[in-house]
């Protein structure tokens, strides 16, 4: 499902998503990376955000999930991470449940329709070769109302990162990940901002949205 013809789903030409390396990202991320992609001032300032934004007590879907989700320690709700590697999410003491799926392989996502009261996906949203099928199938698991988070700094694998990504500035990514979300339909009310912290350090950048009704 990952055919170069059908790469962004028509928002850009399929060449705007080739990369570097095409190989298979299951053999890519076949090694654990227990490292953290940006600093702990990003991290906080991305806490801070799930905070504001992701209801409590609910259920959540860690996107792109690794061993670490971001969210604060004791954050109250059941959390699920669908990601390429089980091992590294085997060792995220916030997941309640680990899902190994490829996004780049078969974007559709493994959930009946409105599981999930809130979604997130961090720092991974610049290898998504399928982003408007891929954000169609996160509102399709959402239920009326539920919010996505997107977030990203200036950090990748520039490798396996998707040309328009790796061309673009850090304002141009919060507009292009504007765009999958206005493209994608489904979704209301979206908002990107920056929350890099002040001084030095990795910025961070988010955009969201909520679930429209059905």
């Amino acid at each position: 499902m990952s055919d170069n013809s059908v790469r962004g789903d028509g928002l850009f030409s399929p060449a705007a998503y080739a990369r570097e390396d095409e190989s298979a990202d299951d053999a890519f991320y076949v090694v654990p990376r227990r490292v953290v992609h940006i600093d702990d001032g990003a991290i906080d300032a991305l806490g801070r955000l799930y905070t504001e934004v992701l209801p409590t007590g609910g259920r959540l879907l860690d996107l792109m999930s690794s061993w670490r989700t971001h969210l604060p320690l004791g954050f109250p709700a059941e959390v699920v991470g669908l990601g390429m590697n089980a091992d590294e999410m085997s060792d995220n003491p916030q997941l309640a449940r680990v899902v190994v799926h490829d996004v780049n392989r078969d974007p559709r996502l493994p959930f009946g329709d409105a599981e999930f009261d809130g979604a997130t996906c961090a720092v991974s949203v610049q290898y998504v070769l399928h982003p408007l099928r891929l954000f169609r199938e996160v509102r399709r698991v959402l239920r009326p109302g539920a919010p996505f988070v997107v977030s990203f700094s200036n950090r990748c694998f520039p490798t396996k990162a998707v040309a328009v990504w790796l061309n673009s500035t850090d304002e141009q990514h919060l507009t292009l990940v504007r765009a999958y979300f206005e493209s994608a339909g489904g979704f209301e009310d979206v908002k990107d901002v920056d929350r890099s912290p002040r001084g030095y350090g990795d910025p961070l950048y988010a955009v969201w949205a909520r679930a429209g009704s059905v």
